[in-house]
């Protein structure tokens, strides 16, 4: 009876290829331990318990074994995720992992596929032709006119009203002595805008005569805009000069090698990329939002810790449930943008509603509560993701100008 036993128990260890029994070691050639027959893998380093040489058919098999292995933590990670909302979180915290794909790895791979899919489908390069390289006619922006510059724009744009206050005032001038005393400060005043401007055109003047000069009176200056300063200046001698390096910079203009003069050397050379194309810059921001989602999430979660304070869940916990919802919002704009590929539709609209809907159920199925407390914690926390989405926009935005 018991070698029957033992019979049947040792026929149903047989696996195929180099893990059959009788390639089966009872020592780990890798760490040593001590094993059976019955192990398949070492428990001690998981390496598989195999004697066997290797040949190119064991990799093909265990490559398709793999594959067919994670196809099913796959799906059932999708139908879980889809059909449950919230219970995929409370499964896998609870410890029942092994049905289920890593949720930080799922994550990563749908927001790489994501914008893989949106940066490659090009369309933000029609933004190129709108041509916004073409030389600014930069009188349209001059802060550097004289007096009777500034009444020739007043004659255009607001039908010589400024002419016609400068006239009564000469007429008031001209009439009393005490009024004409008293309107010496408005001589000033016109005194400072004419000396103003011929500051601002002797330095423009010299920035494009003595380039270096101009530059070495701009590193010693202790004004407050300085930096802003070398920005315009490195963004107007890329566009009319011959350079398109820091050091060839730092050799042309004498400019020293410091943290302000690099930045605003890069962030001028990238500006002007920005502005010749802006098409491919979008593209080029939007494939760096997958890293920017992982410093996002966690701060967020920290929110959901806070809301949800009294519920005995610990920050990883939190984190979980929102690496889950974040997955999902991903599959759905995925399949958004493929329908609306195929089909040139508009569907973004729809798949976000059916988000926010699948958010507020996975909210009340994973912490439990009621459905007014649910509805208050869904929109504040809604508003604090949305908020924090936008400064987290804006801050990748701009540093991409500066890094483009």
């Amino acid at each position: 009876m018991n070698q029957m036993a033992n019979k049947k128990k040792t026929t149903s260890l047989i696996s195929k290829g180099r893990y059959e029994l009788k390639f089966r070691g009872t020592e780990c050639l890798n760490c040593g331990h001590i094993l059976d027959v019955s192990d398949k893998y070492c428990p001690n380093c998981s390496q598989a318990n195999s004697t066997k040489k290797l040949v190119l058919k064991d990799f093909f098999d265990e490559f398709f074994s793999s594959l067919i292995n994670y196809d099913s933590k796959l799906l059932n990670t999708l139908y879980t995720m889809l059909i449950k909302p919230g219970t995929i979180t409370k499964d896998y915290i609870r410890g029942k992992r092994m049905s289920y794909t890593n949720p930080f790895r799922f994550l990563l791979s749908l927001a790489f596929l994501y914008f893989l899919m949106v940066t490659y489908s090009n369309r933000f390069e029609s933004f190129n032709d709108l041509r916004l390289n073409e030389k600014i006619d930069e009188s349209n922006f001059s802060l550097s006119m004289d007096t009777d510059e500034l009444l020739e724009k007043d004659s255009i744009q607001t039908g010589g009203q400024l002419k016609k206050v400068f006239a009564d005032l000469d007429s008031l001038r001209t009439s009393d002595p005490e009024i004409a005393k008293g309107l010496k400060g408005l001589d000033s005043i016109q005194y400072y805008i004419n000396e103003n401007a011929r500051l601002e055109r002797e330095a423009d003047s010299l920035k494009l005569a003595n380039p270096k000069l101009y530059f070495s009176k701009l590193q010693s200056d202790p004004d407050s805009n300085e930096f802003l300063k070398k920005v315009e200046f490195f963004f107007e001698m890329l566009r009319k000069d011959s350079i398109s390096t820091f050091d060839e910079a730092r050799e042309k203009y004498q400019a020293q090698n410091t943290w302000s003069n690099r930045m605003a050397f890069n962030g001028s050379k990238s500006g002007l990329k920005v502005i010749e194309q802006p098409g491919t810059w979008v593209n080029d921001t939007i494939s760096r939002l997958p890293f920017v989602i992982f410093f996002f999430l966690p701060v967020f979660t920290i929110f959901l810790l806070v809301v949800y304070i009294r519920k005995k869940y610990t920050y990883t916990d939190h984190l979980i449930f929102s690496f889950h919802n974040q997955s999902l919002l991903f599959i759905l704009l995925i399949l958004s943008w493929i329908i609306d590929t195929l089909l040139n539709w508009s569907t973004a609209g729809l798949f976000l509603t059916v988000f926010s809907v699948y958010l507020f159920q996975a909210m009340r199925k994973f912490y439990g509560q009621g459905v007014f407390k649910t509805i208050v914690k869904y929109l504040f926390l809604n508003s604090v993701f949305a908020f924090l989405a936008l400064i987290t926009i804006i801050l990748l935005f701009t540093g991409s100008i500066f890094t483009y």
